[in-house]
Formats: structure tokens, sequence, C-alpha cells
């Protein structure tokens, strides 16, 4: 008998000594996994990270501050900011927005919008480049004259136009009511008078004209 209970001690000894090493040998593997995943990944390139700015494309901006949503008080910001490539690929962006820094219209005007005029001036069949770019330029910066905005922004005796859809019935007569309401004009294009006012009555911008 007790030679029986000797022979079994190596036996028990390696059993109890099997979780460890079973143990030692995972968390090896594991660490060297880990060490093999962490060497995968290389670094963060930050040095060729590059800077970027949102106004990089702006070529042009004009603003004008005029009371427009209010006939009184503090005045409203209207800015026209051109966009692009170049002077003759970009695009104008349109907006008004109000003491109490709302935006309340914004329209987006093309390079042709701003170019089409030019045909009045031209005194050879066609313009250059750089008489192209000139005018353009121009047109932005001649956007807001003190003309264009007109009180009232519409006469008590005007009719109704029936060209504007958009304008109902209902917000004209309110408007032919007003003789402080402001209206602004601008053209678009080459003959597409646009003329808009802040309606009261409806809490918006309204376009009130487009004359060809």
């Amino acid at each position: 008998m007790r030679y029986s209970w000797l022979l079994l001690l190596p036996l028990l000894a390696a059993c109890n000594s099997t979780p460890s090493a079973v143990n030692e040998g995972t968390s090896s593997r594991a660490a060297d996994r880990q060490a093999r995943d962490t060497t995968a990944l290389p670094p963060p390139d930050t040095a060729a990270a590059k800077a970027v700015s949102a106004a990089s494309d702006t070529l042009r901006v004009a603003r004008q501050r005029h009371n427009f949503s209010h006939a009184e008080g503090p005045p409203d910001l209207f800015q026209l900011v051109f966009r692009g490539p170049s002077i003759l690929e970009g695009t104008a962006e349109f907006t008004i927005t109000n003491p109490e820094g709302q935006v309340i219209f914004r329209e987006m005007l093309t390079e042709p919008d701003l170019e089409a005029a030019l045909v009045y001036e031209m005194k050879t069949p066609t313009a250059t480049r750089a008489e192209r770019e000139t005018f353009v330029l121009r047109r932005i910066d001649r956007f807001f004259l003190p003309a264009q905005f007109k009180t009232p922004a519409i006469a008590a005796q005007a009719t109704f136009p029936t060209g504007i859809t958009t304008l109902d019935q209902a917000t004209w007569n309110d408007l032919r009511k007003r003789p402080d309401a402001i209206g602004f004009e601008y053209l678009k294009g080459k003959e597409d008078r646009q003329r808009i006012t802040w309606s009261a009555l409806k809490k918006q911008v309204v376009r009130v004209q487009s004359r060809r």
C-alpha cells in the first residue's frame, strides 16, 4: 500500500502544475499577438496634415448694412460672397441677415447671372477674359448701391402682378398699405430685374417683382 502511494505522488504533482503551465503558455501567446498587432499599425502621420481654410475659395465679398426687415432700428446685413476656382467659374451667395443674426433670405447667383449684362457694354463681338472678369467684379462691388433700395416697396396704386406665382393677393394688399416697407432691387442675368421686400404679414422675405 505504501508503495502504491509513492507511485501516485509524481502523477498528482503533474496534475497540479498543468493549469499554471497552460495559463503561462496562453498569456505568452496573447502577449506575442498583442505585440504583433501593435507593431502592425503605423503611427499617425501628423506631419502630412494640411491646414484647411473654409474661406480659401472666396474671391470677392460685398457687404452693405441697410434697414429692411424693420424700417427703424438696427439695420440688416446684405452680403454677396463669390466663391470658386476663378472669377469666371464661381457662384455668388446672396444673403440678408437680420439684426438678431438670423438669415432671412438666401439666393445663389451663377457667374452668368452676373456677367450676362456685359453684352450691353461690348464694343466688339466678343470680350476678352480680362474684360469679363472686370465686369463681374464690378457687378459684385456695385450689387448693393443705395439707389437699389426703394421705399415704399410697393406703390399704393400698383396693380397686382400676374407673373409672380409665389406672391398671394393678401400679401400684396398688405404691402400696398405700408409706405415704410423697404424693397431691394437687383439685376439677375441680362434683363431680369428682381425686387424683394420683408412682409410683416407673412414674417418672411417675399418677391414682389420679376420684370424682364
